[in-house]
Formats: C-alpha cells, structure tokens, sequence
C-alpha cells in the first residue's frame, strides 16, 4: 500500500482527507492504530449500520480495524470519532448542551449532516471527529461521505471498484463540511427487469428477497438516495419477502410504487389476489379492498402513496373512463388512507404521476387535492412533457419528475446498454430545478446495471443541484472516473465515457438497422465505424495498462459498453454495405456477409465474458438483454442477426467503377455520367472511387487524371475484391471558379470517366469562422460561430456534447421571452459566405425537446442580414409520427426558407424566444444536400 491523497470534496478549496498528517491534522489512522468509532447504544438502527460499515470501510482502505463502542468515551482515547443523530443520540445532544459542538446548519433541516472537529469533548479526549446529522439519513449520508473520501466508492460492490489504500489517513480540521438535499425523495426505479436483473438476482440471492435489497440500499445510501420503485415485472416487493419492508424501514429508504400501480399494491398482486376485472366502475368493492390492504401492511413505515389509477398492465384506461371517475376514485383512495391510518390523509405522503394520457386529463382539468406531489413526466426518451406554470401557486405537495434511462414501449424498447448522456440528462433535470420541480426525482434505471454513471450522476444532481448551474458534464465524468479508478486515467476514462454514450444516442442500438447510416454519402457509414473503434482502441489500450484489481470494473463500466456498442454499430454497417454490394453486383458481397457473422459472434462472445468470466462470474445474467433483430417495438425474444445477401460472381473477368455519392456503379461504355461531389478549397475534401470486380478473376487497372490538379492515393494496380482510389486535389494548380477535372480507368473491360467537380473560391475578409458555401449546402455545428449577443435577461450557454455529432447552444435563464427582436435582443450570429442566390432552405437541428411550458411548440427566430426574422415552430408538425420519428432520430429538424438576392457575405442570425430550445447543427441548403441520417459534416 501507497500513501495517497485521498478526494476533494467539491466546491471547497482545501482537502478534507490527508494521507499523511499535516499539521494539525487528525488522525483516522495513524502510528498502526485506527481512531476508535462511538455511537450511541440507543441511535437509530441505521446509524449503527452506517457506523459498522464506516469499521469495515476504513479496514478495507488502511488493513487497521477501529474499535466501535456504544458506553461513554471518557478518557478511553486521545481521538475518537463519533457518530450520531440530533433527534436520537444522547452523545450528540450533550456535546450541543455543553456548547462543544454547534448544530444550527444542520438543525431541523431534512436529512442534513456535518463533519467537524472538535478539541476536549469529553473529559480525558484530546479531539474528536463529529459526524452528526439531523435525522437518520442525514447521518449515515455524513458517513458515506466520509467513505468516499477516504477511497470507498459508492460502486465498490455493485460494480467491483478495488478501494484505495493508504497505510495512514487524516482529516484536515480546518474543513467543518455540512451538506443537504436540493431535492426531497431522490431515487430510482427498477423496472423493465427481466431477463437481465431478474435472472441475475434469482442466481445470486433466490429472487428479489431482502438479501437483494440489501445491497440496493446501501448502494443508495452511499450515492444519497432516499427513495425506491421496486422491481415488479412479476414481482412484488412486499409480498414476494417479508422482510423487504423491514429492512427497507431499517435502512431507511421510503419505498413507492410505479405510476400504474396505486396504494402500495405491486402490479403481479392483482393477478395473485384480485378478483374481477380492474375496473372502478365495475368492481369498486374489490378494488377498494385491495388497496386497504396496502395500506394495512405499510404500517408505519415510510413511504409514497401512488393515487389514481391506469389500465391493468400499464394501459390507458377505458375510453369510457371521465375526469369526474378519476377524481372519485383519488378521493376514495385517501378516504382510505384516512381509515387505515387512523390519521388524516394528509399525513401521508401521496404522488399522482401525470403519465401518457393522465396529463391529458389533468390538461383537461382535472385536479388533485393540494398535498398530493404531482409527479411530472418525461415522454419515455428523456424530453421532459411538463413543467409547472411559473406563476402557478405553490402547493402544498410540490412537484415530482419521473425520468428514463431505460423503456419499454414505442418507438422500440431500449433495455440493453447505457444510451444516456449526461449533458441531456443535466439539460432536461436543470429545466425542472429552474421551475421549481424539487419534491421528488425518480429514474427509471431498468436492470441498474449497465446505468452506473448517469445514476451516479442524477442522484448527485438531486442531492445538489445548486452546484451544477451549468454544464457540468466534462468535469463531472472525469471526477466521476478518477472516483473509480484514480486520476492517473482519469481523463481518458472520462472520454470513453462521453464519447460512447453520445455515439450510442445518436441512435438507439434497438433502432439501429442496416440502412440507419448512409453508405455512399458524406463517408457517413464509415466514419461511424471509425468514431467507435477508435474508442475501442483507446479502450484496449487502457485495459492493458490498468492494474489488475482494476479490470472488473473497466471491463463492466467501460470496456465491454464500448467494445459491445462498436461491435454492434460495425454489424450494422456491414450488413448494409452487404446490401449495396449485392445491388452493384461485387465480389467480395460474401467476405461483408461472413463479416456479419463473425460480427454477430463477437456480440455473444462479448456478453459471454460479462456474464462468466468478468470477476469470476458475479455478473452471471446481467447481459441477457436481446438486442439484436427488431422488427417493431417489442423485443425479439432471441437475437437474430440481419438478413445478409450472397451473391455467384460473373463468369468472366468484369470491373465496375463505384464513386462516393451514388449507390449506382459504372461499367465501361456506360452513357450515364459518373461525378464525384464536389470538391472545395474550403473544406480540404477527399473523395474515393472503388474499382470493383465483378467477375471470377483478378485483373490489373491504371488510372490517369486529366491535367495536373488532382493527386491519386495510387494510379495502377492489381484488383482481386476492390480496391479504393482517393482523390484530393492540389488547390495551387487549381483557377479560381467551377471546374471539372475527368479521371479515366482503364480495365480489362474497357473505360470508364469519374468526373470531379473542383469549386475554387477566394472569400474577400475570410475570418476563421466563415463558413463557405460548396456543393450547394453549408454545415455548421451550432457552436461555430461568429457572435455571440446576450441581453440583459438572457445569456447563450454552449453544453458540451450535448449534439449527435457536437455541441448544443441554448440560453439561460431558462424562461419564455417575447418574440420581439432588436439589434440588442439575445441572438447568434453566423457568419456565411455565399456563391448561389435566391431561394435557400435552413434547416436547424434541435434536441427533440417538448413544450413543456403548455405552448403549441417551441419557437425561435431565424433571420440573414436585416430582414425581418421569421417565427419558426420546432411542434409546427406535432403528431404521434413526428414525435416518434424525433425519438428515434434523436433530432428535431425545422425548416425555414429565406430569399438570398446576392452572393457573397451573409449573417445568418438565431434569436431566443423559447427556453429549451438547444440547437446542434444548422445546415443551409441550395439543393446540394445528400440523404443522410447525421446530416452533412462542415
């Protein structure tokens, strides 16, 4: 074991933990011995627990056990450690009494805590480091902090994170750290669970039993979580073990149930016990007593009463179903509350989840009584659908999001692997912070594994998000990654972590096909390909150099997502390079065909590895997700892998010419003229022709340019599959205008002409952001730009990686704005220059964000130079089909058209109107522009 300096707290600027003393320092442990831990005999039990495992987390760091004791520590020590609640530890009580210890951060605030260090507690102690918190939570969140510190991350079982050692470990007394929650009930959701979790869970411990649960508590503890949905594909939590709900009681996490399943009653209950057919109007009586019964059996144990009520399994209700019903039977549930209870129902905490169609009928005008939380909603993919009103009176229960990492349901599930990102998940959950949502965040994690860091993530936002109040996301994945295996990779780590998970919400692995990316325009199918292996290299590289105790975890939390993601994504590509080969008719159609199946192997064998092998089979099930071969929402019940084509070459030596742009390939004699897309001095471009064999036998070939403009990667050669011919142009050589350079190949077949078409333009005042226009479109990342104006309300913000191919630009403060506009209003600035005129096509694209703020849509303005800006509605087309199509695409494109009546120098500008409006690309169109699913590059 090393010495080592141990975490830094965020937001303050000296280190709280020492791995060597400093002056003044005090000792965890120090000289060989561990400072002894008190906590009082008659604290909550979860303080105990919290205590005991503060024992065996300093063991793991150090080797050195420390003592525990419950009796009065006088003089028994010099330093000593104590632990323990405001509302139920006598030590902590009496050291306020004698004015040793001052608690007014902490005092009668939900679930607060501090570490402080005090001189001469007690008679006969020299210091002691005081971990008190206002209740039981507040407690044991002071000592998992503490955890943390000394090199325990929350991860160490549910992800085999090694601790960091150190032989000696010491508190800087200058640092009194107190914290609480931003947000009240923070928490998450098991769900979508089988067959991964499910399977999981009944290997390792018998099925989701109280052993199960254990470990998730803790795990929430020690990320500062308070609340859980427990698992109910077929499952219920209080039914399944009893247990369950006491330990849950004793760790003290509040337990709920999903939207769909009302009064404490896990769905599978109903098909156990009920009765008749779920349905108020038909079968009150029974539907009424099942749901005392959950009432009965929570006792006094904390928790959230879901109210309302949906279809059996997770439905819409009838059609029949009317406002006045719903608020019957909300009022019926908590005169029920009331009589179970004994106490009014207002006593107990109750949620009504405004899902799917149930904010329809609170649009529609449905109300709930005031101290019901209303749980908003996302739509399923992380948009959020509603925020409060900013002027609407505040209630008594306040307001909840529910959010997704994980669904079941159209336009396809997506259950497999992390697809989330933290920029959008930080975008979307800032919105409903800024609108004042801070009763409850829930998550929708699916198997909670593989979702380690954006759980990580948004329970730390809930916790504080005053500490993100703006884009977090760089630095908080690279903290997140030096957490879990040190700094010395941390930075790389991060990358990966980023990188992969914004490739992979490009498009959900579910969505993908083999004609997702483009196979002859803009090099996208390939680049894609590219983007991910060299992820993978970075990835296997690292592997290598990590220390041993650290590969479990690498493995789960980075290599195999990233391997795993990159092998699927190649699949995919292939099989559709498979498709056009077939179609042009090439040989080596078979070899891309076999390469789907080795490809479709690897995806087995990756899974394989996880579930057996990585850290000797503790994982066995966790990758049993299908993800391969769907054909509509719901999951294949096995992976398939994608149909490939086999293709009988021509019986004679043949070459084909195929060209990037065109799915149609050229023979010798071909009438039809085969152009490359254009080439730009602005753009350094670089295109390829594939001279292709057609035929049962190799041949030879020569190329010859036309004139000295263009250079050739190679201008002979032997052909026995294809072989691929770049081309770039030597701009020197090259007059200024529009030019067409023919490149001739010769083959045994006879010619064929590629033509290049080679745009050579002098911009007067070229500045480094200018964007040129070539081959008839412009392409500019949002955050290319020439100026940024803010006024004295709104300010422009840029979100790292945020875009499918980049940044995002939005504004803050996050609330509507008038659609007037000045020269001084809050607008972007793009600087452009032109060399087509009259009518052009701007095509913006947006993250898929909702209306949230009960509008028709979100708005922006759009304007060139000093004509009027036009209103353009990102909900213009807000049908089912629109929507899913801007899931799925993870886009939101609107257009405007605008009139240009010169070349030359143009400012494209973008104005603010609507908050949440984050703009990823802007693409200018003069009939230029190719098919493609990513748009065209810069």
């Amino acid at each position: 074991m090393k010495r080592t300096i141990l975490t830094i707290l965020m937001g303050l600027a000296l280190h709280s933990l020492f791995a060597q003393q400093p002056v003044g320092a005090f000792p965890i442990v120090a000289s060989k011995s561990a400072t002894p831990i008190y906590v009082d005999a008659g604290d909550h039990w979860l303080v105990q627990k919290a205590a005991a495992l503060l024992q065996t987390d300093i063991e793991k760091v150090t080797g050195k056990k420390p003592d525990t004791a419950h009796t009065h520590p006088r003089g028994t020590a010099k330093n000593i450690i104590v632990i323990g609640s405001l509302d139920q530890s006598l030590l902590i009580r009496q050291l306020v009494a004698l004015k040793k210890l001052s608690v007014d951060s902490i005092k009668d605030k939900w679930e607060a805590f501090q570490l402080t260090v005090i001189p001469n507690p007690f008679p006969g102690v020299n210091n002691a480091l005081v971990i008190a918190g206002s209740d039981r939570r507040g407690t044991a969140y002071g000592v998992f902090e503490l955890s943390k510190q000394l090199g325990v991350s929350p991860w160490y079982w549910w992800a085999d994170v090694p601790v960091k050692t150190a032989r000696e470990c010491w508190y800087n007394p200058q640092i009194r750290q107190y914290q609480h929650p931003g947000v009240r009930y923070r928490g998450i959701f098991l769900n979508d669970e089988a067959p991964a979790l499910a399977g999981w869970s009944k290997a390792t411990f018998g099925g989701f039993n109280h052993l199960f649960y254990e470990k998730v508590f803790e795990l929430l503890l020690r990320l500062k979580a308070n609340y859980l949905w427990p698992a109910m594909w077929g499952n219920a939590f209080y039914d399944d073990d009893t247990l369950n709900a006491v330990m849950a009681d004793r760790y003290g996490i509040v337990i709920g149930t999903s939207h769909h399943e009302p009064m404490l009653r896990a769905h599978d209950e109903w098909r156990r016990y009920g009765s008749g057919k779920w349905n108020y109007d038909s079968n009150e009586m029974r539907l009424k007593q099942f749901w005392a019964e959950g009432i009965r059996r929570k006792r006094g144990y904390e928790s959230i009463v879901t109210v309302g009520m949906r279809g059996d399994g997770d439905e819409p209700m009838s059609e029949k179903s009317n406002i006045a019903l719903l608020e019957k039977i909300v009022a019926d549930q908590r005169q029920i509350i009331a009589d179970v209870t004994g106490a009014a129902a207002t006593a107990t905490p109750q949620l009504w989840a405004l899902y799917k169609e149930v904010q329809d009928y609170y649009d529609r005008g449905m109300r709930v009584p005031d101290d019901i939380t209303l749980l908003l909603c996302d739509d399923n993919w992380g948009n959020i659908r509603k925020l409060p009103k900013r002027d609407a009176p505040a209630r008594a229960g306040g307001y909840g999001i529910y959010y997704h990492f994980d669904y079941v349901g159209g336009p396809r599930n997506y259950k497999w692997i992390n697809t989330n990102t933290i920029p959008r998940t930080w975008e979307q959950m800032h919105l409903a912070w800024e609108y004042g949502v801070n009763r409850i965040w829930i998550v929708n994690v699916g198997d909670l594994k593989p979702m380690e860091l954006p759980i990580s993530f948004f329970l730390d936002y809930a916790w504080n998000p005053a500490a993100y109040p703006v884009d977090p996301s760089r630095g908080y994945t690279e903290k997140w990654a030096a957490q879990q295996f040190g700094k010395t990779y941390a930075a790389d780590i991060a990358y990966l972590l980023t990188k992969y998970t914004q490739y992979n919400s490009r498009r959900k692995p579910e969505l993908l096909a083999p004609d997702t990316y483009s196979q002859v325009n803009y090099q996208e199918a390939d680049k894609v390909v590219r983007d991910y292996n060299e992820l993978v290299l970075l990835a296997e590289k690292l592997y290598k150099l990590i220390p041993a105790q650290y590969k479990d975890a690498f493995y789960q939390l980075v290599l195999y997502p990233v391997k795993a993601s990159a092998n699927l994504n190649e699949l995919y590509v292939t099989a559709g390079k498979n498709h056009l080969y077939a179609k042009q008719s090439r040989v080596a159609t078979n070899e891309l065909a076999n390469r789907v199946q080795e490809l479709y192997d690897t995806d087995s064998l990756l899974s394989l590895h996880y579930n057996k092998v990585m850290a000797n089979g503790k994982w066995d099930h966790m990758m049993d997700q299908t993800h391969i071969g769907y054909t509509w929402w719901q999951q294949p019940p096995v992976n398939r892998m994608p149909a490939v084509k086999i293709r009988k070459p021509a019986i004679h030596t043949l070459m084909a010419i195929a060209i990037e742009g065109s799915e149609t390939v050229w023979w010798s004699n071909d009438t039809v003229k085969a152009v490359l897309p254009a080439f730009s001095n602005h753009r350094g471009d670089k295109h390829y022709i594939d001279v292709v064999n057609a035929g049962n036998a190799s041949f030879n070939y020569t190329i010859k340019p036309a004139g000295s403009w263009l250079q050739l990667s190679q201008t002979s050669g032997r052909v026995e599959k294809e072989q691929r011919i770049w081309v770039q142009v030597k701009w020197q050589a090259v007059p200024e205008g529009k030019h067409q350079a023919p490149i001739t190949i010769s083959g045994p077949n006879g010619d064929v002409t590629v033509f290049a078409t080679l745009e050579k333009t002098t911009v007067p005042g070229l500045k480094q952001q200018t964007h040129v226009e070539a081959d008839g479109y412009i392409s500019m990342d949002a955050d290319h730009l020439a100026n940024v104006v803010d006024d004295a309300v709104t300010h422009w913000v840029r979100i790292a990686d945020i875009g499918r191919t980049g940044n995002g630009m939005t504004f803050f403060p996050p609330f509507p704005r008038p659609a007037t506009f000045r020269d001084t209003s809050a607008h972007l600035e793009y600087d452009l220059f032109t060399t087509d005129t009259g009518a052009t096509k701007v095509m913006v694209y947006c993250s898929p964000t909702l209306p949230f703020n009960e509008s028709n849509g979100l708005r922006y303005g759009i304007s060139f130079d000093e004509e009027a800006p036009q209103l353009v509605n990102l909900h213009a087309d807000n049908s089912e089909n629109a929507w899913a199509q801007s899931v799925s695409d993870n886009i939101r494109i609107s257009t405007s058209v605008h009139t240009l009546h010169k070349a030359g120098h143009h400012m494209l500008k973008i104005w603010a109107v609507d908050p949440g409006v984050v703009l990823q690309k802007i693409v200018i169109d003069w009939g230029g522009v190719r098919k493609s699913y990513l748009g065209p590059e810069r």
